[in-house]
């Protein structure tokens, strides 16, 4: 990627030679940071939920109505128990991540976004 400013390249991000595409350098995050340095990051925001469940649209829910955008990823029924276990230590759906910390279920959640 490349910064151009006035028709002139400012500055060029190149990524180094490594297996798998990492994108270590020229992402929009790394040209964000150069750019303005003090910007705010967006919030890295993931739900693990499973398919009609009342709880897990109680979470989404939650964060629309606050402005967060996140990724959803639903989970089968057997290998949510021992997916939500690994990564968080609970068994049930929602999990809720924010920015690499479990935040937990939708109460857990409603009680975070009140602070």
């Amino acid at each position: 990627s490349m910064l151009v400013k006035d028709g002139v390249v400012d500055k060029m991000f190149i990524e180094p030679e490594e297996p798998g595409d990492p994108f270590k350098v020229s992402d929009a995050d790394t040209m964000l940071n150069y750019i303005a340095p003090t910007a705010k990051q967006p919030d890295q925001v993931v739900v693990f939920s499973k398919v009609g469940c009342s709880h897990c649209a109680k979470a989404k829910q939650l964060l629309s109505d606050n402005g967060f955008e996140y990724i959803d990823v639903p989970l089968e029924n057997k290998i949510r128990g021992k997916v939500l276990g690994a990564v968080s230590g609970e068994m049930t759906a929602p999990q809720v991540f924010i920015n690499g910390k479990l935040v937990g279920g939708a109460e857990a959640l409603e009680q975070y976004l009140a602070r």
